[in-house]
């Protein structure tokens, strides 16, 4: 294992690939009570604005979670595995919902995934990625 603080203009190229490529992923978020919460996500890396992007309907327990931790946001994992690969971001998730956002959050999905569904209760989740972690291979030069 090994991990990388994000210097997003010096991304290692293995990493990026890894998180450009189709893998569903794992949301980690703390319940108000303490116990984990775990789901299945799509995520989508914005190196533009810095940030990851998770888009959701605004009464999810994800949702609920992160909005419970206050203002600042909730410790989130996102985890995506392929066979032996695999890489975790860990970060600060906040619920976001003005428009421009939650489109950006939607344009990034679609870029990774598919073109997401309409859901008028749509929000994103945004997350301040404080480091990734992950299978050596990932985080060596080509």
């Amino acid at each position: 294992m090994t991990s990388w603080t994000p210097g997003w203009g010096e991304f290692p190229e293995p990493l990026l690939e890894f998180w450009t490529e189709r893998h569903l992923c794992s949301l980690t978020t703390l319940r108000p009570d303490g116990r984990l919460h775990v789901v299945p996500v799509g995520v989508a890396l914005d190196h533009e604005q810095e940030c990851g992007w998770i888009i959701t309907g605004g009464g999810s327990r994800k949702v609920r979670n992160l909005l419970a931790a206050g203002d600042a946001g909730g410790q989130v994992a996102a985890c995506a595995v392929d066979g032996g690969r695999w890489s975790t971001l860990e970060g600060t998730g906040v619920v976001v919902h003005d428009p421009a956002s939650v489109a950006r959050a939607c344009e990034r999905y679609a870029a990774r995934y598919r073109v997401p569904r309409p859901n008028p209760e749509r929000v994103a989740i945004r997350i301040t990625v404080s480091r990734f972690v992950g299978s050596t291979g990932l985080f060596e030069a080509p």
